[in-house]
């Protein structure tokens, strides 16, 4: 009898941690989501609950929910004008070629780009831009101009106002999205490692960044109803505590 009712508490005592688990593993993505609301090209995560089967020594009869991270929301945020010539959006669908710091080819909507003292271009995280061929170097410069094809010409330093430099393209690509994955990183990488071809029909904007998809108000929400879900969790935790302690003190006085 005993015997039985330990289990009982075991299996309760086991729902209410592994859904408090959970719980906060989903406050984590929304977080995260609502720390970048104001990060250019950011894209936001969703997450949802999957029945996982409890494996053991016995049938594996019982289930659990696990929070995971399905997919990312490739929806446009908004453009937001700065007037500044390395400042680019993708206008539509696609990405800006880049490679992450493994030196592998990835995809960011972060168009927020800048020439470092190596008179390389990269993004804001000084990331390096991909062009044809390969990384993009530019000479010293009077000034600069992205066309909405990404290519990318410059008045060299010294140079009159006629003498303009076409010196290379940023490689824009549009797969389709069922191709990609975002990792921890923030990038998006494509699913089978290999890079994607240049596609001409992506356009850019010049003058403009596009600001985060992340819609503040709906994280928010999220987040408060995780919170009581939680509290829910910690309080069942405890009602289970104080039941074990009640029949405890039952059986100390019945033996």
């Amino acid at each position: 009898m005993n015997s039985s009712r330990g289990v009982a508490v075991d299996k309760a005592l086991y729902l209410a941690m592994s859904g408090g688990v959970q719980t906060m593993n989903a406050q984590t993505i929304h977080a995260n989501n609502l720390a970048n609301v104001s990060t250019t090209g950011f894209r936001s995560d969703f997450e949802q609950a999957r029945s996982m089967q409890v494996n053991g020594d016995y049938y594996p009869s019982r289930v659990y929910a696990m929070t995971e991270n399905p997919a990312t929301r490739y929806t446009q945020g908004d453009m937001i004008q700065t007037g500044r010539n390395l400042d680019i959006a993708v206008s539509g669908d696609g990405f800006i070629a880049v490679y992450d710091e493994k030196g592998q080819e990835a995809y960011s909507r972060a168009g927020d780009l800048q020439i470092n003292a190596a008179g390389q271009l990269v993004t804001g995280r000084g990331l390096p831009v991909a062009g044809v061929g390969g990384p993009i170097f530019l000479p010293p410069l009077e000034s600069i101009n992205i066309t909405e094809d990404g290519s990318i010409s410059i008045i060299p330093q010294g140079g009159a106002g006629n003498e303009v430099a076409v010196l290379n393209q940023i490689k824009l690509v549009n797969p389709d999205a069922q191709n990609l994955r975002k990792e921890g990183d923030g990038l998006i990488h494509s699913r089978d490692g290999q890079a994607f071809d240049p596609d001409p029909n992506v356009r850019l904007v010049s003058g403009f960044i596009e600001g985060s998809n992340v819609n503040a108000v709906e994280e928010m929400t999220h987040i408060m109803n995780l919170a009581r879900r939680f509290e829910m969790n910690v309080k069942m935790m405890d009602s289970i505590r104080n039941n074990a302690d009640s029949s405890a003190r039952i059986l100390q006085r019945s033996s």
